[in-house]
This record gives C-alpha cells, sequence and structure tokens, in this order.
C-alpha cells in the first residue's frame, strides 16, 4: 500500500491535486476545489498526490448531494484515502471550533512551524484534539467476551472499549474499562496494535486481556448485553473497517 506522507505545506514537485471537500462531517473528493475563497488545510502526500481538506461553507453542497459520511466512504475508497478522509473530517473541525482563543477570547492564527492555532494576545497554543481510548479482547480458554454496546448503530457484538483517563496508563485504562463495563476482573493486557478512529477523533489502542474472576454483570447505561462466544458460535461481529474486527479476526485465526 502506498505511504502517506503528513505535511503542512505541499512540496514543489508534485503535480496532482486532490481536495477532500468537508460538508458537514460528511466527504466529497475531487480533482479541484469547488471554491477558490474556502478555506483550505493541507493535509499530506499519497504518492504523487497532494491531499487537501476543504471546508465547505454552512448551507453549500459542491456535491449535490453525494457527499458519504465516513462509515459510507469506506466502502468507496482505499484503505488510505479513508484513512486521509478522517484525517480531513478531524483537522477541519478542529480549525472550525478554534478560531478563537479559548483563554482570552483573541482571534487565533495558524502555526507556521507545526499543526497547532495560536493566540497573538497570550501566546497560548491549541492543537488537534486526540482522545486516546482503549479496546480490548478478553478472553478466557477457548472464549472471547463480546458486548453489545447501547450506542451502537447496528444490532451485533464487538470487543470492550472506554477512553483513558488522566493519570492512568492504557493497561490501567483496560482494567478499569472492563471491570466497570461486565464486572469481571483480567490481567496482563498485551498490546496488538492501534487505528486513527475519526468518529469523531479518537485513537483506538488494542488489546487482548484474559479473564481472571468474576462473572458478567453490565452496566446498564453501556451495554445491553454481553456474553462468552466459542469460535464456531460468534454472534454479527464489526465489520473489517474497525480496529476490533482485526482482533477478533487475529484470535479467530489462532483456533
Amino acid at each position: 500500500m502506498t505511504e502517506f506522507n503528513p505535511a503542512l505545506v505541499p512540496p514543489g514537485h508534485v503535480a496532482v491535486h486532490r481536495f477532500i471537500h468537508v460538508i458537514g462531517a460528511t466527504v466529497f473528493v475531487d480533482d479541484r476545489p469547488a471554491d477558490d475563497g474556502w478555506e483550505r488545510h493541507f493535509l499530506g502526500v499519497l504518492g504523487e498526490e497532494a491531499w487537501w481538506a476543504v471546508d465547505v461553507p454552512n448551507g453549500e453542497d459542491p456535491s449535490y448531494g453525494t457527499a458519504a459520511d465516513l462509515y459510507s466512504f469506506h466502502g468507496r475508497t482505499s484503505e488510505a484515502e479513508w484513512a486521509i478522509a478522517g484525517r480531513a473530517v478531524q483537522l477541519t473541525e478542529w480549525a472550525r471550533t478554534h478560531r478563537f482563543c479559548g483563554r482570552c477570547g483573541a482571534a487565533t492564527e495558524p502555526s507556521v512551524n507545526d499543526r497547532s492555532m495560536h493566540c497573538p494576545v497570550c501566546r497560548l497554543l491549541a492543537y488537534p484534539r486526540l482522545a486516546p481510548a482503549m479496546i480490548t479482547l478478553v478472553t478466557r480458554g477457548d472464549e472471547a467476551l463480546l458486548a453489545r454496546g447501547v450506542q451502537f448503530r447496528a444490532p451485533m457484538y464487538s470487543c470492550l472499549a472506554g477512553f483513558v483517563e488522566p493519570g492512568e496508563s492504557l493497561e490501567q485504562s483496560v482494567i478499569r474499562e472492563v471491570r466497570e463495563e461486565v464486572g469481571v476482573e483480567v490481567a496482563t493486557p498485551l498490546y496488538q496494535g492501534s487505528q486513527p478512529w475519526p468518529f469523531p477523533h479518537s485513537l483506538m489502542i488494542g488489546f487482548r486481556a484474559e479473564w481472571v474472576s468474576g462473572e458478567i454483570v453490565c452496566d446498564p447505561t453501556e451495554i445491553l448485553d454481553a456474553q462468552w462466544f466459542r469460535r464456531d458460535d460468534l454472534p454479527n461481529i464489526p465489520p473489517r473497517i474497525s480496529i476490533a474486527r482485526k482482533l477478533i479476526d487475529a484470535w479467530l485465526a489462532e483456533g
């Protein structure tokens, strides 16, 4: 797969430019910007193409209704381009919501040397928001613990996930979140991989953890149902877009 190289400014040798128009939280890709006056954010280079995000003002729709949310866009493009689209949505929303300083209220300006907005009055820097979240597959012998969250868009079962709290390690967050969501104790969380997750600005950090003790007791504010499943009797699980599916597939391959 061609590597994407993030950058603040386009290199001079790149002749081909691609523009991701961000319409609310949906995207529309074209070879030229729909309006040269709309705010742009350079994203980086993929192969020999320079990629930009274009902030489409409210009420405008250069896609004529064909723009797609990021879930739908995943099935229409490559993994690399989908990740760039997620970057475009996140950076555009960050720029929209950081036009003014959160400390003194002055208008902010883009920094020259890094991806931040700076306040020319009090010098506060605002970087793109990134929320680290752990996601873990809990196993017990030949079984895996999968849960159905209250906010899932579809009736499916997935790995347990939750945001990392200030002052705790990733491993501590795994143990705490599993205990809070389903009432069981786990040990030895092992890092498996990570995935940018632009819904809206998370970084999913994947783990495997072994069950130690306890019976499933769901937190009803978070989990509709959770059960132990064997490899030959799985429920509906997440699509391949997610790191949750990668964790489950890796476990299945061990059987």
